[in-house]
């Protein structure tokens, strides 16, 4: 028997995907806490609103499934009313309309001011750089362009995003600074491409000027940059990076493949040589850099060849960060019309030796930090330890540095010297310094 809920409008925003898709609740959630909305984040309401990611086939199945299971709760009682929004319902609406009927509404990723209707709620223009975190207190992600122009061949973000929008750089001072006054000491700069930030707006890649006008915002002491493309790459960033102590020395820079042959396919603009010569230009300016890299395997055509120089280049290069995924065949995109004719088993296997080689080489690097001191910040307490970062590490995706919470204290949110004791494939051990 259905129950109707009991419970006031509070309205859950469900966030998959991305720290794009992070950022996007967060704007969400701030234009409804200024409607006076009460809002929780992944938490108990009885309105949800499920912000979906649409990017390759095992996102669009976590998201197609959190969306079932939403749906069964509004026919159990518990749940009043599901609306969905982001990438899948902007690429697949139509479709999930037909398949997913139960659904209150679907927007999608530019919709949120008929999102916002929806909810009773009106968009506000005045809210610039105003949200509602979700991260730990002592970081947040800053977007500073969207959408993409690039053509790569496996990549349905310019079906999802639209074209590349990059937000002016007063608007990010403005955010930044609100950030700040809340906290927050570390900006994550995120967009689907650094790189070519500025050239709508300004004519001209512009990320250098932009880090110039956020290392002047009191209170950020790191600024992170994710996401960059290889092809067009302005130096002049690696400038600012080695002159200001605000800009950590590390890059996001997805690279996602070497063989001459599959970068083509991929419509990468690049090629193993200028690729390299381009990492060789990173390490050489900014000697200290961590660069973080994501790649492809079983990509249409690619062959044990491919692979192979891939392998090799992955062991010679040994990048201090490195995820690797199995390539998903998407409708739409460049590639589809390719023969997705790598097997399933020979993607994984191949996932599986690219990860060993970079578990191995992250094991040697982190030993040789061992007896070295670093400046970390702290984001919270789990278990037994506290669980820190270096400048070298994002959240979520590299390092962590672990202190042991039975012997030692150390404050959440701030930033704390810590020598390192010992160290694992991915985690390191440390202990506060004192004097």
């Amino acid at each position: 028997m259905r129950t109707k809920s009991l419970k006031k409008n509070k309205i859950n925003v469900v966030t998959l995907g991305c720290s794009k898709n992070i950022y996007d609740s967060e704007v969400l959630m701030g234009q409804l806490r200024a409607n006076e909305k009460e809002v929780v984040h992944e938490d108990e309401g009885n309105i949800v609103v499920i912000n979906t990611c649409g990017f390759i086939a095992n996102a669009k199945e976590e998201s197609v499934n959190t969306i079932l299971d939403y749906v069964e709760r509004k026919e159990a009682g518990t749940v009043d009313k599901v609306f969905v929004t982001g990438c899948l319902s902007e690429r697949y609406k139509p479709d999930l309309e037909k398949e997913i009927p139960n659904v209150d509404a679907y927007f999608g990723t530019s919709d949120l001011p008929n999102l916002l209707k929806a909810l009773g709620a009106d968009y506000k223009h005045e809210l610039i750089g105003e949200r509602l975190t979700t991260t730990p207190k002592n970081y947040a992600y800053l977007k500073i362009a969207e959408g993409c122009d690039r053509p790569c061949s496996f990549c349905a973000i310019p079906l999802m995003r639209g074209k590349h929008r990059s937000t002016p750089i007063e608007d990010l001072v403005t955010e930044a600074k609100n950030l700040a006054a809340d906290g927050v000491k570390e900006l994550i700069l995120i967009a689907q491409d650094l790189t070519y930030y500025g050239l709508d707006l300004y004519k001209k890649r512009n990320l250098a000027e932009l880090l110039e006008a956020l290392v002047k915002v009191e209170g950020i002491e790191w600024i992170r940059l994710h996401y960059a493309f290889p092809t067009g790459f302005p130096l002049d960033v690696l400038e600012v990076m080695k002159r200001e102590p605000k800009v950590c020395n590390y890059i996001d820079i997805p690279l996602q493949h070497i063989s001459d042959a599959i970068l083509k396919s991929m419509r990468r603009g690049t090629t193993q040589a200028k690729t390299t010569k381009l990492l060789e230009d990173f390490r050489s300016a900014v000697p200290d850099m961590t660069i973080r890299t994501t790649l492809i395997v079983g990509y249409p055509g690619e062959t044990e060849a491919d692979f192979q120089t891939l392998k090799k280049w992955v062991e010679t290069m040994r990048f201090e960060r490195l995820g690797c995924f199995t390539y998903s065949h998407e409708e739409n995109t460049h590639a589809y019309a390719l023969d997705d004719d790598v097997p399933e088993h020979i993607k994984q296997e191949r996932a599986n030796s690219i990860m060993e080689i970079q578990s191995q080489i992250s094991w040697e690097l982190n030993q040789e930090k061992i007896g070295h001191r670093f400046r970390c910040i702290i984001d919270r307490k789990e278990g037994n330890y506290f669980v820190g970062r270096t400048e070298h590490d994002s959240p979520d995706v590299d390092n962590e540095v672990l202190v042991d919470a039975t012997k030692y204290y150390v404050k959440i949110g701030e930033f704390v010297d810590l020598e390192i004791t010992d160290a694992g494939d991915f985690d390191l051990y440390a202990i506060p310094i004192t004097s």
